[in-house]
């Protein structure tokens, strides 16, 4: 009989490769998420050029609506494309974005001094961490003084209300983050994340609140300056094929000599201001035109109008 062949011998285990009858290794702990790496989170979320552009595109609309209707006209009917309230709202923008960007600044000369001071004498750590108490402390009152706003109890004007609130919780979450970056630990705690996400999301709500109170100031207080200073918008003389019937203080209606079948336009009108154009349709107002007894004249740019500006 052949002999039996042998049975094959357990492979050797690899050098390093854990046993199989050894005990199980546990598994590395997981190292605390940095704050580097909760900012990059929250950026993947939101990005911040989504988030300017957005405002940027709320305080456009809400600026052409505020100034346009104050003439009767709302930007529904404008019709403005979202370039249009980009381009608007640039030039109002410019105090603002001005004093957020000062602001910033400020804060980042304040976080960079602190933690300089830290590095460089351990001692200043108490310091530091007191002075954040303190700045704590002040979001308190704004926080009180903004509730109070928002209820109508004090007159804060049309941006109090979310400034105080954006302002109080802004400066809690800064003062919270050197505190905590001072004692050398890294921020958000684990325990703090969902608070600064809710912080977070109430500031940019602030944003957005105060943004549409000071463009609809800004817009009101253009409009006005515009319906007092008319002569700044260009003059425009408009023919038409069929009378308009305008009886409008300030605008004259002369009819045009016919001299043949040749000729389309019939009527002319002086005396109206270019208000704004959008969509092949032009808003025209008299010179003269006053809030109390002034309107808007639509006008539909095609074969039937013939538009001439001219100066003075």
């Amino acid at each position: 009989m052949a002999p039996e062949p042998a049975a094959p011998e357990p492979a050797a285990s690899a050098p390093g490769s854990p046993s199989q009858e050894g005990p199980p290794q546990e598994a590395p702990a997981a190292r605390p998420e940095t704050w580097s790496g909760w900012i990059g989170r929250i950026a993947s979320w939101i990005a911040p050029t989504t988030f300017v552009t957005a405002l940027l595109l709320f305080f456009g609309y809400a600026y052409t609506d505020a100034l346009y209707s104050f003439f009767g006209v709302d930007a529904a009917t404008l019709g403005f494309a979202t370039q249009d309230y980009l381009l608007r709202s640039s030039a109002a923008l410019y105090l603002p974005v001005g004093a957020v960007l000062c602001g910033a600044l400020l804060a980042a000369l304040a976080y960079h001094f602190a933690t300089s001071a830290v590095r460089d004498d351990p001692g200043a750590s108490r310091a530091v961490r007191r002075f954040c108490r303190v700045i704590g402390l002040l979001a308190v009152p704004l926080l009180v003084l903004g509730f109070l706003a928002g209820f109508q109890t004090i007159d804060a004007g049309a941006m109090g209300t979310p400034l105080l609130l954006g302002g109080a919780l802004l400066l809690a979450v800064l003062a919270r983050l050197l505190a905590v970056r001072s004692a050398g630990a890294p921020y958000p705690l684990p325990g703090e994340r969902a608070a600064l996400g809710i912080s977070v999301a109430i500031i940019a709500l602030c944003s957005f609140w105060a943004a549409g109170g000071y463009a609809h100031e800004k817009g009101t207080s253009d409009a006005h300056r515009l319906a007092g200073n008319l002569a700044l918008r260009p003059a425009v003389i408009v023919d038409t094929t069929e009378r308009l019937y305008l009886q409008w203080q300030g605008v004259d209606e002369r009819a045009l000599p016919d001299p043949g079948p040749a000729q389309r336009f019939h009527y002319r009108y002086r005396g109206l201001r270019l208000l704004a154009q959008s969509n092949n349709r032009m808003f025209l107002v008299p010179y003269t035109w006053t809030w109390n007894e002034g309107n808007v004249l639509i006008l539909p740019v095609d074969a039937d109008v013939r538009v001439i500006f001219h100066p003075g």
